[in-house]
């Protein structure tokens, strides 16, 4: 019974533990080369904030190098983070330079 007892407590801890890897946010910090200064994508800071991997992936956001860049404007008419940050889902990115892109 005591041997019964040990072995569900790791499995238990086991599942945990590997339910908590799998939790890990995939991608890490997304740098983008820019003129204006580089900007910064989090994954971390946006899956905080409720969403889920497959809400952008994989659209509108290819990964890796299949990403297409995109401009300022083309953000202003809603491609690429201007999809959300547009001032009715979240903040909007007209205005707040800084917040992204760091000198």
């Amino acid at each position: 019974m005591k041997k019964k007892l040990i072995c569900i407590v790791i499995s238990v801890m086991t599942i945990a533990f590997a339910l908590t890897l799998g939790a890990q946010v995939g991608g890490g910090d997304i740098v983008m080369k820019n003129s204006g200064g580089d900007a910064t994508f989090s994954h971390e800071r946006h899956t905080g904030k409720g969403l889920t991997c497959e809400q952008c992936h994989p659209e509108p956001y290819m990964m890796g190098e299949k990403h297409k860049t995109v401009t300022m404007k083309e953000m202003a008419q809603g491609a690429s983070c201007g999809l959300c940050h547009n001032g009715k889902k979240t903040f909007t990115f007209k205005g707040n330079c800084t917040t992204c892109h760091k000198k």
